[in-house]
């Protein structure tokens, strides 16, 4: 491609509301350009890595034995009230009706429909296993976008679909999509680390997130050096046990600590550390008050405390929550408070001292509260958010926590969703069951942003080879002497050589300085850069740099490079 004939404008300067690297690169770059808050176009130079990516994924999922079909954007409501997604989605769901009334959502993700096609096609054991996918495209209505295509509105995803007789058959397709992931992931260059997960609005039991390691990550990944274990944030886990003995104590005591509702302040007024502090966090409980018990120093997991206290469902208090019910005192709650349907509490509770906790009373606490005379636990169960040098829950090493965008995740769905929309098999005796399904989710689009994130410097993107938009970037420097046209003649006839080669060139044969065309080529991120310029041209030689690591060589102009063999020429320039 010549880039005299490319829709190519790139950009001097970092684009306004650009926050994170991939963002601003992107947009410089020429890749996508913003249509609305969270929906961008994709330009040409931004669609060839696109298309990469999915093609990356389409053969690994072929690979793995999927078959990909493609399903509607536009989806019947009334499916999704049969699974009571609709609720569990509330604002983030599109929704629209046509001319008649008739309700529909743009496809967040497609479970509802794949489920009803597999419904009316699949009736017996021997159709199953199956597995299919899509590639296309995805909508949630995200109250804040940011980060580019980190967190849009509008994203490209690709999301497959197990169909099974028990659990034992979707554990074998489960393991062979998380390793079609992980060779997904490795092609596209990244850092990435599987970790379990928090299924969210999908729901199902086993999952794993694959998350590619960046700081700019809306996720945080706590992993342990020592071992194989890593999980979300959301739900990882430290090693904890209960510790028996009392506590040497004196009798509870009020003091009056005024103005200071917070753990900092009352820790600072009391000369004790925080950690010392019992932390009461008071949360709904199907309607009725529930607190959960952590040390000062540490925080709750509400994914922690949500498992703990499943089926029921459990909200932290907003502020408004607390007019409705003035026993529990904001800022001063203590764990004997009134009309407390359940005391949950972390194992760190359970360390044998006297705790300086609320009074349940405005501008007062007390100290010395022992668990057992002073107060009770109903339950306990691993609470709180997990630190870095929290010991791992499998081998009880120190724990790291790096941040992460979230790229892929797989499911083991179960029956939900067969359930809920007949999807039944009937087995060789003649019954018929559920079909236990698995899902797995892949963002393309955010692929792009998390190579970009990893492959990048000052200067702009470093491509990776398998998705560069081209394979080679062909820089002609004329100059202004005799001696121009034969250098665009050179440039030519290396282009055309190369193009026959069967190597994606893109041509800089614009009337441009040679500082704008370098800075565009480093901006650009093809990894091979060749430079024919008229001082080059008197000594026969091309000038090879490669983006990446910026290494610089010469290649020989000889009648011999331009008429070698394609794979020769090939082996010479990449």
């Amino acid at each position: 491609m010549r880039m005299s004939r490319l829709f190519l404008r790139t950009l001097r300067d970092d684009p306004a509301g650009a926050d994170i690297a991939s963002h601003r690169l992107l947009l410089r770059a020429g890749c996508i350009r913003q249509v609305a808050s969270g929906v961008y176009a994709w330009l040409p130079i931004g669609q060839r890595v696109l298309a990469k990516v999915a093609q990356i994924v389409r053969e690994e999922m072929d690979a793995a034995g999927a078959q990909e079909m493609t399903m509607p954007i536009v989806q019947p409501r009334e499916l999704w009230e049969q699974t009571k997604r609709d609720v569990d989605y509330g604002p983030l769901m599109f929704r629209l009706e046509d001319r008649k009334q008739a309700r529909y959502n743009l496809s967040p993700t497609a479970e509802e429909v794949i489920t009803t096609i597999v419904a009316g096609e699949l009736e017996s054991y021997r159709d199953l296993p199956m597995n299919l996918y899509q590639i296309n495209w995805k909508y949630r209505d995200e109250l804040r976008p940011r980060f580019g295509l980190l967190r849009a509105r509008e994203f490209l995803m690709k999301d497959a679909y197990s169909f099974h007789i028990d659990v034992d058959d979707l554990k074998r397709t489960y393991q062979d999509m998380y390793d079609a992931y992980s060779r997904v992931f490795t092609r596209c260059a990244l850092t990435f680390r599987p970790v379990e997960g928090e299924a969210g609005e999908i729901g199902g039991d086993t999952n794993h997130e694959f998350m590619a390691m960046a700081a700019v990550g809306e996720d945080d990944v706590v992993w342990c050096q020592k071992c194989d274990y890593a999980a979300n944030a959301e739900v990882a886990r430290r090693k904890s046990e209960t510790v028996d003995g009392k506590a040497d104590a004196p009798a509870r005591e009020k003091v009056h600590t005024p103005d200071m509702p917070g753990i900092t302040a009352v820790a600072e007024h009391l000369g004790v550390p925080a950690g010392e502090l019992l932390k009461c966090i008071a949360f709904d409980l199907d309607g009725e008050v529930g607190l959960a018990l952590v040390p000062g120093d540490r925080d709750v997991n509400p994914a922690a405390l949500a498992q703990a206290v499943a089926p029921k469902r459990a909200r932290l208090l907003a502020d408004d929550d607390f007019a409705a019910h003035p026993h529990v005192v904001k800022g001063y709650i203590g764990p004997d408070a009134e009309s407390v349907a359940l005391v949950i509490a972390d194992p760190m509770v359970s360390a044998p001292h006297g705790w300086v906790t609320g009074a349940n009373e405005i501008d007062h606490h007390v100290r010395s509260a022992v668990l057992g005379r002073d107060f009770e636990v109903g339950e306990w169960a691993d609470l709180v958010a997990v630190v870095p040098g929290d010991p791992c829950p499998r081998c009880g090493s120190p724990l790291s926590i790096d941040r992460g965008i979230e790229v892929g995740q797989v499911f083991e769905l179960g029956t939900k969703y067969s359930e809920a929309l007949g999807a039944l098999y009937t087995d060789e005796a003649g019954a018929q069951h559920p079909m236990v399904m698995g899902c797995y989710g892949i963002g393309i689009s955010r692929i792009i942003t998390a190579v970009v994130e990893e492959h990048h410097d000052e200067q702009g993107i470093a491509w990776p080879a398998e998705l560069a938009p081209y394979d080679v970037h062909l820089v002609v420097i004329p100059g202004k002497g005799d001696e121009a046209s034969e250098v665009i003649k050179t440039a030519d006839e290396l282009y055309d050589a190369l193009a026959n080669a069967g190597v994606d060139v893109l041509y800089d044969d614009r009337d441009a300085s040679p500082g704008v065309k370098f800075a565009d080529a480093d901006l650009l991120g093809v990894p091979v850069r060749l430079t024919v310029g008229a001082k080059g041209l008197k000594r026969d030689v091309v000038e090879r740099k490669l983006r990446k690591t910026g290494e610089e060589s010469e290649l020989q102009i000889t009648d011999d490079l331009l008429t070698v063999s394609a794979e020769e020429l090939r082996t010479a320039v990449l």
